[in-house]
């Protein structure tokens, strides 16, 4: 489980400073304002020294002035960074006019995280602004084999406030009063204290040591103490602060170190092998320094992921893995089990049910374990409620200490086995339940699992990660490839294009190493559909033909009919459409042949469609009335809108704007009544589009704004993508360039977080047109070269074409040569030719020669 990481101590010392213990130690510091009083020889009564909050008589003689230590905070280490965010609400707390009379924090996280070297960033700002006369140090030493007590603490910190050894109180109790007297004198004279009390590890250490008003406490932990002060949590870093930490501590050693300016990838891989953790990263630069030869990259490769990682964390003085060690070794035995058992969890992070079926625990009292280690910071609660996540390097401890526990441990291995083949089997049941809502064929019926299709959705979009990684952790095996198949219709919805593609390769490899003849074409079939959501064409109809003829050989007519029709869609996208139509009329007569009428259906629809792009509009029209009529005689309203949506477009090619109107707005209302908020929004986006054709530009705004929300929704950041581009397009038509340019760049954002890079050559090349209505023409010749290339990349060639006009256009428009201008358009014109769109080829060709002809 990937998650959030935090910094730490060693036993003996921190960031290889020896830890202060409990004696006073170094050069005394100056006496400030009342520094030196001594309360020894104060009587106190007996019940006054057990209950400290009741009044009680302070007898005082003052004995001759002692050394004290209150300036005794070391350096920052010139690495320190990345804190500001955390620094500013201690510091707000701890300010002379922040309302708190006695302001208490508790900064706490896991080990490593620079817990102490943010306490001590805290107490040099309150001196450099004045706020405080001196600062007192005391290491509570919480995970050491022998935590300091409260009176040895006591002892520390009387001490070091100039307190005479042999004027101590003797008992805790005395000294606690001691202590508070001495602190609130010190008070009476004008002096404020921050007191740091380092590295505790519980409420108990702490609650002896907290001061009276009007002095203050900054107390670091790896456990969250309930009942003191305020909580602080301390997270790692933000990957370009770990990058700023791991070149600030290279300097810091040789000036001329510019390894990590050299090699940005590599350090940014550095710092994510070290999981943005201040000591990983501190030691790993230590080792750099040690071998100034060493590349980054070097360095990244022996610390990735995998066995050994803690091994490459450890540079003599300090080992990561001996810091999570102690907490570990705090634990109950109970605790102990269950961190090492989430190890299990192949995913980021996993779910209070799932841990509770790893576990066979009932999901309150699994839900209570899980919170005693979040509160020692080992795991970390989720940005979702009821998910949990562990630190990678924490992680990989814990599989070092499951696999430690099961060496030569039958009974264990047979008790952790059987706990992953439970979490295994929570994943299937559940991913399986989810797909028979997700899936829009009216095939599946309705799991209980979920109650409907949105429920369905959430849990899936909430585990998706944990899934595909628990689908490729279990191969080859028969849950694996039944995770595959229960993913497949959600991620080719969620138009998670290359996670689709691992997927499907993955269970095809499952099945031939299984032997599993029968599932085998489904899996040909999946992975031409992620195939061909890549635009890789050509290799998604190898993909279907080969399912088909598998099919064929099992006598399977329902799937050898499904596997033509996939290929007839291939083929479509491939402009191959005489191919594509004969493709689907097979599949028709194969579906009439066993009585599916949903086939059927599809199969006219997806007529329709290859017909529109011959430019047939009416024989499209009516067969995508067919599909609509077939759709309706088995109440497939799913059908009837996905016929209708086909119409509509087909009426938009009519330039038939009025009823395509109508008709999308009929689509719309089924997408509704089911429920299905995607679909809503493609019939808004197509709303949007035909209101644009009408000249209705502010409705189509709205429309598209609409459609966006919808998406948004739905969780569709392609479709967002679509909609951001079409609003731009939109507002070209009503001159806002500016607005347009925003519009695209937004589209072309969302493509990118989707990794959709086809649709990015779309806004390219539309930005490039909205570029050269302002007059930016070198901009809009950019912005058209990478569209162009991109869609040649994807042997698009029908947008190449368009893509390399728009950038003639663009070229001329900015004063280029005429033989460029001239040559683009014939790349144009090539391009056209390609996709077999002859009308367009030839229109690019008589510009080239137009121009051409001016030339001459």
């Amino acid at each position: 489980m990937g998650a959030k990481g935090n910094k730490s101590k060693k036993r003996n010392g921190k960031n290889g400073v020896p830890a202060q213990r409990s004696g006073a130690r170094g050069a005394a510091a100056a006496p400030g304002p009342g520094q030196g009083s001594d309360f020894a020889g104060s009587r106190f009564t007996g019940s006054a020294a057990q209950q400290y909050g009741q009044q009680y008589n302070t007898f005082v003689q003052q004995y001759a002035p002692a050394p004290s230590a209150l300036d005794a905070l070391q350096a920052l280490p010139p690495e320190f960074t990345g804190r500001d965010e955390d620094l500013a609400p201690l510091l707000e707390l701890l300010a002379p006019d922040s309302g708190t009379e006695r302001p208490v924090a508790v900064v706490a996280g896991m080990g490593g995280v620079g817990k102490t070297t943010l306490a001590h960033a805290v107490g040099h700002e309150v001196l450099k602004r004045g706020w405080f006369t001196g600062v007192l140090l005391v290491d509570l030493r919480g995970y050491d084999p022998q935590p300091a007590q409260p009176e040895q603490s006591l002892d520390a910190l009387l001490r070091r406030l100039g307190v005479q050894p042999e004027h101590i109180p003797p008992t805790g109790a005395d000294r606690e009063v001691f202590y508070r007297s001495h602190l609130a004198e010190r008070g009476r004279k004008g002096e404020r204290l921050l007191v740091i009390a380092d590295n505790a590890s519980s409420a108990a250490q702490v609650k002896p040591l907290l001061p009276p008003a009007p002095h203050a406490m900054v107390a670091t932990s790896r456990r969250a103490l309930p009942g003191i002060g305020r909580p602080r949590t301390l997270h790692q870093l933000q990957p370009d602060d770990a990058v700023a930490l791991l070149a600030l501590a290279l300097r810091e050693a040789n000036p001329e170190d510019r390894r990590v300016e050299e090699d940005r990838e590599a350090a940014e891989r550095v710092a994510t092998a070290c999981g943005c953790l201040p000591l990983a990263l501190q030691i790993v630069a230590a080792l750099l320094v040690q071998d100034p030869d060493q590349p980054l990259a070097e360095r990244a490769e022996r610390l990735a992921a995998g066995n050994g990682r803690l091994d490459s964390i450890n540079d003599g003085e300090r080992d990561l893995r001996a810091v999570f060690g102690q907490t570990f070794d705090s634990l109950l035995p109970q605790q102990q089990d269950l961190f090492r058992m989430l190890s299990l969890n192949a995913g980021p992070d996993i779910s209070t049910p799932a841990a509770a079926a790893l576990t066979h625990h009932t999901e309150t009292a699994i839900d209570n374990q899980l919170g005693q280690l979040a509160a020692a910071h080992l795991i970390t609660r989720g940005t979702t409620r009821g998910r949990w996540q562990m630190h990678d390097l924490l992680r990989d401890y814990a599989v070092e200490q499951t696999q430690a526990h099961l060496k030569g441990n039958r009974t264990a291995r047979r008790k952790y086995d059987q706990a992953r083949e439970r979490l295994t089997a929570h994943y299937v049941k559940r991913a399986e339940g989810a797909r028979t809502h997700i899936d829009l064929s009216d095939q599946l019926q309705p799991s209980p699992e979920f109650q409907d299709r949105e429920g369905a959705l959430r849990w899936v979009d909430g585990e998706s990660g944990t899934l595909i990684a628990t689908a490729h952790q279990e191969a080859p095996s028969e849950a694996s490839v039944r995770l595959c198949f229960a993913l497949t219709e959600y991620l080719q919805y969620r138009e998670l294009r290359d996670e689709a593609l691992a997927i499907a390769a993955l269970s095809l490899d499952s099945l031939r190493s299984l032997g599993d003849r029968l599932n085998e074409p489904s899996a040909w079939s999946h992975l031409g559909y992620a195939l061909r959501d890549l635009h890789r064409y050509d290799e998604a109809l190898d993909a279907h033909t080969t399912a088909r003829g598998l099919y064929e050989r099992l006598g399977d007519t329902f799937g050898f009919a499904k596997a033509w029709e996939n290929g007839g869609s291939v083929l479509e996208a491939l402009h191959r459409f005489t191919e594509a139509l004969e493709a689907h009329a097979t599949a028709r007569g194969l579906y009439e042949q066993i009585d599916d009428v949903r086939g059927q259906a599809i199969t006219w629809n997806n007529t329709g469609i290859t017909l529109r792009s011959l430019h047939r509009y009416e024989e499209a029209l009516a067969v995508h009335a067919t599909a609509r009529e077939l759709c309706e005689g088995r109440g497939d309203t799913n059908g009837q809108a996905n016929a209708l949506s086909s119409t509509g477009i087909t009426l938009q090619r009519l330039a038939r704007f009025d009823e395509a109107l109508v008709v999308h707005a009929t689509a719309r209302e089924l997408y509704e009544v089911r429920g299905d908020t995607h679909g809503q929004a493609v019939a808004w986006n197509n709303t949007g589009i035909t209101l644009q054709d009408l000249g209705r530009y502010d409705e189509a705004l709205a429309a598209h704004a609409t459609a966006r929300e919808l998406y948004e929704a739905a969780g569709d950041t392609n479709g967002q993508a679509v909609t951001a581009n079409n609003t731009g397009i939109t507002l070209q038509d009503l001159g806002r360039y500016d607005e347009a340019l925003a519009a695209h760049a937004t589209a072309r954002d969302l493509n990118q977080a989707a990794g959709n890079t086809h649709s990015q050559a779309i806004t390219w090349n539309n930005t490039g047109t909205a570029l050269r209505a302002l007059h930016r023409h070198g901009e809009a010749v950019a912005a058209g070269r990478r569209a162009a290339e991109a869609f040649e990349s994807f042997a698009d060639f029908t947008r190449a074409g368009e893509a390399l006009g728009e950038l003639a256009t663009s070229l001329e428009a900015g004063g280029a040569g005429a033989d460029e201008v001239r040559a683009t358009w014939l790349r144009s014109a090539g391009a056209y030719d390609r996709a077999g769109a002859t009308v367009k080829r030839d229109e690019s060709r008589a510009k080239a020669e137009a121009v051409g002809s001016a030339a001459g």
